[in-house]
């Protein structure tokens, strides 16, 4: 079955149009980087959330493939492996995570602080129904500090970031193996655990929440790696001897991004809600719009190029040089209204309905193309 693709150019005008000077050009992911996914299984009591990941609920639980760099599999390997597992019940949603650590560090005390600009931490994503708005993102180091906020959308889109939005009811712990913010020997790594009611994420999920068995809901995990060395028994930064400055960070994640930036949901893994088996079948739905929304974001990025460029949006598709990308070779029958400042893309599913997404980077489903 052929895809049909609809280019639709609202009928509403912006208020100020951004000139090309305006605005500089974001980076698009590499190709060829697919998510990865994870089953979450469900359990009938809950873990005591202390970090140490003994409890029997864990048992229920699949260790996820061990973490890579943030660009893709032909970037080195990380330094020191980073896994994690999952499940959930009625009522919460549970993380356990294991880091391998030579040397641990932390300093942040304060909740809400930027943890990731000075501190090794553990990064977690959320976003419940997948249309890269109104997700969650949550941080925490090896003193159980904890980063929670609530994003609008992208930091592409114009995000508003929301820091003084707390997760209602979050625990955590972390447990230690070594001996914390001392360089004098070497440490085993960290673990941690976290406890997130589906009752704080419901506000803004945008779909079931607790959810379902069959679920899916898009999410990654990020660990983010500074060099240190010993500083007369404090950990300072590595300094770059080429640039002065400390080495950049390395961002280890569950599953790869194609770029460094966390913040393109549409790149994040998926994590499926399963009951004793696995939802099998989920695959394919996942596999199917995922392969269309790869689609729905060549339109995107094309449209965030051309506005840098003329200060509004193509209206035709042959405007946006669609013969030059990968899906040259794909039958294209747009239909195009309006007056450039705002438009919707749309993709027939095969399997019935269609998937959309606007110029703000937010994308739905809908049963068909009304």
């Amino acid at each position: 079955m052929r895809y049909r693709y609809l280019l639709i150019v609202g009928l509403v005008a912006a208020l100020t149009a951004v000139t090309s000077a305006a605005a500089e050009p974001f980076p698009r992911p590499a190709t060829g980087v697919t998510p990865r996914t994870h089953q979450c299984y469900k359990v009938d009591a809950p873990p005591v959330i202390d970090g140490r990941l003994d409890d029997e609920a864990w048992n229920h639980a699949v260790w996820s493939d061990d973490f890579l760099d943030i660009r893709g599999n032909d970037w080195p390997r990380p330094a020191f492996r980073t896994r994690a597992k999952m499940i959930w019940d009625d009522t919460h949603l549970y993380l356990a995570a294991e880091l391998e650590e030579p040397h641990l560090q932390a300093s942040f005390t304060e909740r809400d602080s930027y943890i990731f600009q000075l501190d090794n931490d553990f990064e977690m994503f959320i976003d419940p129904n997948g249309d890269t708005h109104n997700y969650f993102e949550l941080e925490m180091n090896a003193l159980n500090t904890v980063w929670d906020l609530l994003l609008t959308r992208p930091y592409r889109d114009g995000a508003l970031a929301l820091h003084g939005w707390d997760i209602k009811g979050l625990q955590t712990a972390v447990a230690l193996e070594g001996t914390l913010n001392d360089p004098s020997d070497t440490d085993t790594g960290w673990s941690l655990e976290i406890a997130i009611p589906f009752s704080a994420l419901a506000e803004a999920a945008g779909t079931s929440c607790p959810p379902e068995t069959g679920d899916y809901w898009r999410i990654n995990f990020s660990r983010v790696q500074w060099r240190f060395e010993d500083n007369g028994g404090n950990y300072v930064k590595s300094i770059d001897p080429e640039t002065g400055e400390p080495y950049r960070e390395d961002n280890w994640v569950w599953s790869p991004q194609g770029l460094v930036n966390m913040h393109y949901p549409e790149r994040w893994g998926y994590i499926i809600f399963a009951d004793d088996e696995p939802e099998v079948e989920v695959l394919d739905i996942i596999n199917e719009r995922y392969a269309i929304a790869l689609i729905l974001y060549d339109v995107y990025y094309l449209q965030r190029d051309y506005y840098e460029e003329h200060g509004d949006y193509a209206l035709f598709i042959s405007d946006l040089h669609w013969n030059e990308q990968r899906y040259a070779t794909a039958e294209l029958q747009p239909l195009l209204i309006g007056n450039g400042q705002h438009y919707q893309v749309a993709v027939e599913l095969p399997s019935g309905g269609s998937l959309w997404l606007d110029e703000t980077g937010r994308s739905w489903l809908q049963d068909g193309w009304e």
